[in-house]
Order: C-alpha cells, then structure tokens, then sequence
C-alpha cells in the first residue's frame, strides 16, 4: 500500500469493455519529508489507478498494487495492477500529524 495525491485525471474512448464507466486517475505517490519528517513529499513518480471510492482530484488517497488490486468485488474482472481503496483524512508519525485533510480543504 501507498499514500499518494490525485493530480489528473485518463479520460480513454477505446478500451476494453470491463473498463467502461471507471474512473481513471493520475497518482504521485507521496513519502514524509525525511528532512523535518513535519510533511509528505512527492516521489517522483506517478501510477494510473481505478478509482472505487469516489475521490476526486488533488485528494490524498490510499493505493494498492498488484494482486490486491484485483481482490476486491469491484475489481474482480477488471485487467488493473492498481486501485484506490481509502481516502486519507489524517496522517500521524510518532507525534507529529503531518497531513491533515480539513486543513487542505
């Protein structure tokens, strides 16, 4: 599992038909700042994931890969390697809350 930010979107005309009505985002990754450790950061990366909770973009969201990407009802028959399962509301290490959904809002 990772956490990551929403920051677009794959809108796809011709696709298999199991993939039609799925919602399709861009995902970066994100790691705490291992500087301060008092915020995330981007990896560098990014990965197309299902959407099968709702999010929209600039949400932080929690991600799984591979397998567990397909264990769930949803997910089932469809041919993805990564999906989002959560929306992040906070996020806390050790002491320090470093993410905070209602201070993004």
């Amino acid at each position: 599992m990772f956490i990551g930010r929403i920051t677009g979107s794959i809108v796809s005309t011709h696709k298999v038909d199991s993939m039609v009505g799925q919602k399709l985002f861009v995902v970066e990754p994100l790691r705490v700042d291992e500087e301060n450790k008092d915020s995330l950061k981007t990896t560098g990366r990014t990965f197309i994931v299902v959407d099968t909770v709702g999010a929209g973009e600039g949400e932080v969201v929690l991600c799984v890969q591979g397998s567990s990407a397909r264990y769930m009802p949803e997910t089932k028959t469809l041919p993805i390697d990564a999906a989002i399962i959560g929306i992040v509301d906070k996020v806390q290490v050790m002491e320090a809350l470093i993410y905070d959904k209602t201070k993004d809002e």
